[in-house]
């Protein structure tokens, strides 16, 4: 009763209740993040234990990058928030690049359509493929090629492309495109080996170098993407599996799947739907000056065209490479990140202005916990997933997976 604010204390003791006796009680200085709608489940507050539930596409920037160590949980809690997204905005699409063959098991629980791009598959990906839609402005053959000629250098390697056979490429991809763009179908559709014909036919040495360099993938052992596309990519969940690809051809298919998911970004866009991509692995992009600008290219510009971009890896230093990989990181509001190595955990606290205390989060930490950063706020969250439902086929342990 002398509890009670009855004013009558029934007890003759007497004992000021003092700011840190209170906050035994009450963590007054926690924040929460909880809002309504189509909120997605983002694991519990670790301070108060309450649920996180937050709709990225509310964010100024709902660029998203999700760190840590292996082993950390990374691609785990990137197919938990995919589930959560195909069960809870059923209008949105979701499109996975998948260098280690990791999500085809959830991919296909969720009867969506995995794509197998590999020498020996019947899977094939047109890096040509256009759309009306490609560009805000009126020339959508413009941007594609910019994307072509970002494919010549890396192909051509370090020397790259000079300033006339860059001329020579813009004008045969110029060429190739007027039946289709005259007649737009799908037989009408321009393919390498159209492009390879033009420029071994083009009176001109650098021409017949770049024919050169080109014929390996159209004629050689590295032809897979010399093809129409021949599957269903109008299915709204898309895991593109690149693992068997080789070290050749992997990070010329994340820059062709690049293209491929920006072509329906932009369909999207016209019928007002959001398109959700995930890129694991995603330090191989950066590595090559080429991905990393088409990478960049896109956490600049997706937001206004409804992409929801993000990126996964262990590699913090190589989003801090370069003044311009830099952008990457300064246009993301939304960042999943899990333990860190101790090198990383100080880039990251002098990067993002983390505290001594909320860096301990990310210090040895075990498995789907750390910080959470959504805009201006930041919350230690721990997110264990209940092993009795769809545990075992997202895990990526060996002595887990199904």
């Amino acid at each position: 009763m002398s509890s009670l604010p009855l004013a009558s204390n029934l007890i003759p003791i007497e004992r000021g209740l003092t700011t840190s006796s209170t906050a035994i009680f009450i963590p007054f200085t926690t924040q929460e993040l909880f809002q309504g709608g189509q909120a997605l489940y983002y694991g519990l507050n670790a301070l108060s234990n309450n649920m996180i539930m937050v709709d990225r596409r509310k964010l100024k920037n709902p660029n998203g990058l999700i760190l840590g160590t292996p082993g950390s949980g990374k691609s785990f809690l990137a197919k938990r928030e995919i589930t959560n997204v195909f069960l809870v905005c059923p209008d949105d699409t979701i499109l996975i690049c998948d260098p280690e063959a990791e999500y085809a098991p959830l991919i296909n629980a969720l009867h969506g359509q995995v794509v197998h791009i590999a020498a020996n598959s019947h899977d094939y990906v047109n890096p040509l493929d256009i759309n009306m839609n490609y560009s805000e402005d009126d020339s959508p053959l413009q941007l594609k090629s910019e994307f072509i000629l970002s494919l010549f250098e890396l192909i051509m390697g370090r020397n790259g492309i000079e300033g006339e056979e860059r001329s020579i490429i813009d004008q045969a991809i110029r060429s190739v495109y007027q039946p289709y763009l005259a007649d737009p179908k799908p037989e009408n559709m321009p393919i390498l080996e159209d492009l390879y014909n033009y420029l071994l036919a083009y009176d001109h040495p650098k021409a017949k170098r770049i024919a050169t360099t080109l014929e390996i993938y159209v004629h050689g052992s590295l032809n897979v993407f010399n093809h129409r596309t021949n599957i269903d990519l109008t299915n709204r969940l898309v895991c593109f599996d690149i693992k068997d690809l080789g070290k050749q051809l992997k990070k010329l298919g994340m820059l062709i799947i690049q293209d491929q998911v920006w072509g329906r970004v932009t369909e999207n866009r016209t019928a007002h739907k959001h398109t959700w991509f995930y890129c694991d692995e995603f330090h191989l992009l950066l590595k090559e000056e080429q991905t990393a600008a088409y990478s960049v290219e896109i956490w600049k510009r997706f937001r206004k065209w409804g992409g929801i971009p993000t990126g996964i890896t262990q590699n913090v230093k190589d989003l801090l490479g370069s003044r311009e990989i830099e952008n990457i990181f300064e246009n993301s509001d939304f960042i999943y990140m899990l333990n860190q190595a101790s090198g990383d955990r100080q880039i990251l606290a002098k990067a993002l202005n983390i505290s001594t205390h909320q860096l301990s989060y990310v210090t040895n930490s075990g498995e789907g916990e750390g910080l959470l950063f959504y805009g201006n706020v930041i919350i230690p969250f721990r997110d264990h997933f209940p092993h009795n439902t769809l545990y075992h086929i997202m895990s990526t342990k060996l002595t887990e997976t199904t």
